[in-house]
């Protein structure tokens, strides 16, 4: 798992200001350091606002909208001293809309980006990259409360795109209506991240991708709603020039942990593409249209390695038998005997007394048939109710340790 803090504040400033020393006092305005007003709406002042940012400055923007695109190069706060972009008031946050990108950061380190709205690009709604300089990740990233929406709508558009990160943070975003071939976040060649406490609903392809060579990444107490044919991508299909590292080292994504989320809906939960090893645990599993779980292989090279060694576990299903297809879809090429099911419940809501799946290795310790009796999952609500039965608190992502 992630051992590592991204954020961690210091000067706050009144609104519309930049600029923070490391020797003022908290809340305080320090002397001598120049002031940036940014009129609301204004998108040349806040373009200057975040280009003269220096380590631990504060950029905060007044309500109003700020057409795109915005495009930044080497916005760089140091450990302990990030550049924070945030709204003065989070309770009326400004609202990025309309060009081809709301923003777009090339070769950050420590930047927290906060209490923004983006919406209705052509293409991504945030982008953030290492500008394709693989020994030079972009690092330290923290995104944080961010309502992104109707991106695209077609193709292979994402609401928040990283590629090349490392050491980075999203978490409380909601996300919403992206591209039709495109991901909530996309992530290629990023490595030891944790997504956790976001949103996903009617969303394109896929809700989280982790491609490219991705690694040692949580996606952790995340919602999804109707996220695409593939709520989570643990891997993919990525051009080979742009693996993180390169050249690539045999799989589209390694070391995933997803666990502890909702997931309503979707043709699957859960794909693993390509991927050596990850984890899918303590999740909660809702009438999913397609299959509950995917083993797939989208690169046919022999250097790539099968999907293998992929783990099932502590999850709560509940499904219909007449909706999916079939609880496992078992692609070509793939080394489904590898995987390991154990302790998941499975419940066939449209006839129980069939709820035992076929699963592709042996299962240990499965409770099948077991009614979970969740609050109201017609409505969304997948809590326990007081009448679901002890089986029932043992798995999904209420049972989370």
């Amino acid at each position: 798992m992630p051992h590592w803090i991204v954020s961690s504040f210091r000067h706050v400033i009144p609104a519309l200001v930049v600029g923070v020393s490391a020797c003022g006092a908290a809340d305080d305005p320090v002397a001598g350091i120049p002031q940036t007003s940014i009129p609301p709406g204004d998108t040349a002042a806040f373009r200057a606002a975040v280009e003269n940012a220096a380590p631990g400055d504060i950029v905060e923007i007044p309500h109003g909208e700020y057409g795109g695109p915005h495009y930044f190069t080497g916005i760089k706060g140091e450990p302990g001293r990030p550049i924070i972009i945030t709204a003065a008031d989070p309770s009326n946050p400004p609202h990025f809309t309309g060009g081809s990108e709301g923003l777009h950061f090339v070769e950050p380190a420590h930047l927290e980006i906060r209490n923004l709205v983006i919406s209705g690009q052509a293409t991504n709604g945030l982008n953030i990259d290492d500008g394709g300089d693989f020994s030079v990740p972009a690092q330290g990233i923290l995104i944080e409360n961010l309502h992104v929406f109707d991106i695209g709508p077609d193709g292979n558009k994402d609401g928040i795109k990283l590629s090349g990160l490392v050491n980075f943070e999203v978490r409380n975003c909601l996300i919403e209506r992206w591209g039709s071939g495109g991901s909530g976040i996309d992530m290629v060649g990023c490595h030891d991240g944790l997504i956790h406490d976001n949103t996903f609903k009617d969303g394109g392809s896929t809700g989280i991708q982790a491609k490219g060579g991705s690694a040692n990444i949580a996606i952790r107490q995340n919602r999804f709603e109707n996220s695409g044919a593939r709520a989570v991508n643990v891997g993919g299909s990525t051009g080979l020039q742009f693996f993180r590292p390169h050249p690539h080292q045999g799989f589209e994504a390694k070391d995933i942990t997803v666990e502890g989320n909702i997931f309503l809906g979707s043709a699957a939960p859960v794909a693993f593409v390509n991927t050596d090893g990850s984890t899918f645990q303590y999740n909660t599993i809702y009438n999913p249209t397609g299959w509950i779980v995917r083993i797939l292989q989208e690169r046919t090279e022999s250097e790539f390695v099968p999907s293998r060694n992929g783990v099932f576990t502590d999850n709560l299903v509940v499904y219909r038998r007449d909706t999916l297809s079939d609880i496992v879809n078992i692609g070509p090429g793939t080394a489904p005997e590898t995987f390991t099911f154990a302790r998941n419940l499975w419940y066939a809501e449209d006839a129980p007394a069939n709820s035992t799946p076929a699963l592709p290795s042996d299962p240990t310790d499965a409770v099948v048939g077991v009614n979970p009796r969740l609050s109201n999952p017609a409505s969304g609500d997948v809590s326990l109710s007081p009448n679901s039965p002890p089986e029932a608190g043992a798995v999904g992502a209420h049972a989370l340790p």
